[in-house]
């Protein structure tokens, strides 16, 4: 509807009211179910209380199984004694995890495995014993007391926050016409790309600035921005959800989405700023110079950041981890700039229209750079493939640990990982990976490591190629959307080939951890999907401003380093009341992450931008 900012209390009552509904609502998503004939055991978050009753003769020995543990060992969950007499049960109590499906494995019974889903916090009974006096053994569950599903509090907190930014125009309406100030549409951050990233005129900060606003598209800040949020919503915790934590090993979740996005648009960026500096008339070396000293930069800056030691005395370089998140994105931002300043025209408005290859140009014109691609990705299949690994299968993708019937307990991440701690040590990759919690690995493995990042290279080129589009067809707003579209289709249809349409048993699966083949073309897919929406309704209907992800995305190396220097300091981080439920740490982590949108919001309108 339209805003009549006449009568901007209407919005404030909404806002109230909003507000109002939320705390009633996590007060009543609070409230246990009431069984009074059971008492709740002391749980933690995401776990439940099961209580395993034996009436055999016999002690019992009870495993479990994580659903998401693909080909991997049962884990012993305990030994309950023999029951003390016929009909009277020994009890033992377990605690269980809730994130996922269990399957328990009780050999005594005529069905030896039970598959359940546990709800958090919820009372459970398994209880064995012989069926109508016979020697057949029967395994059943009982629910004792189940509690109010807990992803409830995220919707309503979640709902409640798209309320309140859908409302964000009209109180930055209000704040415009209080102020009296008009809003910039000058670009002036880099945001890992030359800073000029307009399709006609550029404003970059090594050139002088135009006397008028340059043309921008606000939808490829709108994408960072979005990509930029749930990245800082994830990192601060997603609530402590493991659908906000990255996957374990094969597959997606919401956070292994946005890092590759966040690569994508950089592709996308680079394009569009290359091609306005070289029609500025600035020369290739130069630009190559500033490109080197900015990945420099974003390297060192990224070093600083995953080692904060800074306020724990002086750095230890035995255990400096060397790669990461910023690190990544320089060395990736360094090889495409390169590739295109190596295949970029200097003018895209005399092109010969009767041309074989016209139809194409977007992608023909710049075959150098592909053939490049192609040979790096030869490398990467090459090695991940080929390179014999010490005491692991050739071609191994498996995490390790107790995965493939624990057969290469010391093979996770295989060649990948194995170049890593050949190349960088042990002591200088990441300790602490996510296949550690279902695979119980225990060798470090680096998400950021060596071979993930030619696949990276991959991710970025593939955004300069929707940059091109952009540039080849600009103000052809069907022309780019149908491109768009095309490839993400082509890049769909390779996903699915190499996946085999299956999580684990596909030719390369798709895994964040890798950042394997399969990854990047899927979120590649995903991303000019998303990219195709926003562009439609920002930039050709302009339905939506891009608010309230345009702000960050226009300051996004200040949001991204000062989200993960200022972790642990409020107002990001507080002491919670119970720090078992996930209503409070989600509310913490929307919190935080709503700040930096108002920081970068506020920063935007004071003209404050980081540059590097």
């Amino acid at each position: 509807k339209n805003i009549n900012m006449a009568q901007p209390e209407k919005h404030y009552k909404v806002f109230f009211l909003a507000v109002i509904a939320l705390l009633v609502a996590i007060c009543v998503a609070e409230i246990p179910s009431c069984h009074p004939h059971h008492k709740a055991a002391v749980v933690k978050m995401d776990e439940a209380s099961l209580t395993v009753n034996n009436e055999l003769d016999a002690e019992m020995v009870v495993s479990w199984l994580s659903d998401h543990c693909y080909q991997c060992v049962y884990q012993p969950l305990g030994v309950v004694p023999a029951g003390p007499g016929p009909g009277l049960p020994s009890s033992v109590d377990f605690t269980v995890g809730t994130q996922h499906g269990i399957t328990l494995l009780v050999v005594s019974c005529l069905l030896p495995r039970v598959h359940y889903h546990f709800w958090e916090h919820g009372n459970y009974s398994l209880w064995v014993k012989n069926l109508n006096d016979s020697s057949v053994v029967n395994c059943s569950m009982i629910t004792d007391a189940e509690t109010v599903n807990s992803y409830l509090r995220e919707l309503l907190l979640i709902d409640w926050l798209c309320l309140v930014w859908y409302r964000l125009d009209a109180v930055k309406n209000l704040m415009f016409r209080l102020g009296n100030s008009m809003e910039t549409e000058r670009l002036i951050n880099s945001d890992l790309g030359f800073p000029c990233r307009t399709v006609e005129t550029a404003t970059d900060t090594i050139l002088p600035t135009p006397a008028t606003p340059s043309r921008r598209l606000r939808s490829l800040d709108t994408f960072r921005g979005l990509s930029l949020v749930i990245m800082v919503f994830v990192n601060y915790g997603g609530g402590r959800y493991w659908f906000f934590r990255h996957e374990s090993w094969n597959g997606l979740t919401v956070a292994d989405l946005v890092f590759p996005w966040f690569v994508f648009i950089m592709g996308t960026s680079i394009s569009l700023s290359v091609s306005s500096a070289l029609r500025c008339g600035l020369s290739r070396f130069s630009l190559f110079t500033k490109a080197v000293w900015r990945s420099v930069q974003l390297f060192l800056i990224g070093l600083l950041i995953i080692n904060p030691n800074y306020c724990q005395g002086p750095l230890s370089w035995d255990s400096l981890r060397i790669p990461g998140v910023l690190q990544r994105l320089a060395f990736s931002y360094l090889v495409v700039v390169s590739l295109d300043l190596c295949v970029a025209w200097n003018s895209l408005d005399n092109l010969p229209v009767d041309a074989w290859w016209y139809s194409a140009r977007e992608f023909l014109l710049y075959w150098p750079a592909w053939l490049c691609v192609v040979v790096l990705e030869t490398v990467w299949l090459c090695l991940t493939f080929l390179l014999p690994v010490p005491d692991c299968p050739s071609g191994y993708l498996g995490p390790g640990g107790i995965g493939d019937m624990g057969q290469y307990p010391n093979c996770t991440g295989g060649a990948a990982g194995y170049v890593d701690r050949w190349l960088l040590g042990v002591n200088h990759i990441y300790q602490t990976p996510s296949s550690r919690v279902i695979y119980k690995s225990h060798l470090p493995f680096d998400p950021e490591g060596v071979l993930g990042s030619i696949n990276s290279v991959l991710m970025a080129f593939l955004g300069l190629q929707a940059g091109k589009i952009l540039l080849h067809y600009k103000d052809q707003h069907s022309s780019i959307m149908a491109r768009f579209l095309i490839w993400s289709l082509v890049l769909g249809i390779i996903s699915a080939v190499l996946t085999k349409c299956s999580l684990n048993e596909g030719f390369i699966p798709i895994n964040k951890n890798l950042w394997s083949l399969s990854y990047v073309t899927t979120l590649a897919c995903f991303a000019l999907l998303l990219l195709v929406l926003i562009y439609y309704t920002v930039d050709v209907k302009r339905w939506w401003s891009g608010a309230p992800f345009y702000y960050p995305g226009m300051n996004s190396i200040l949001v991204y380093v000062g989200h993960e220097v200022l972790e642990e300091y409020f107002p990001f981080r507080w002491r919670m009341a119970d720090s078992q439920s996930h209503a409070e740490h989600l509310t913490q982590n929307l919190l935080a992450t709503s700040c930096w949108v108002l920081i970068s919001f506020l920063l935007y309108r004071k003209n404050i931008f980081w540059k590097i």
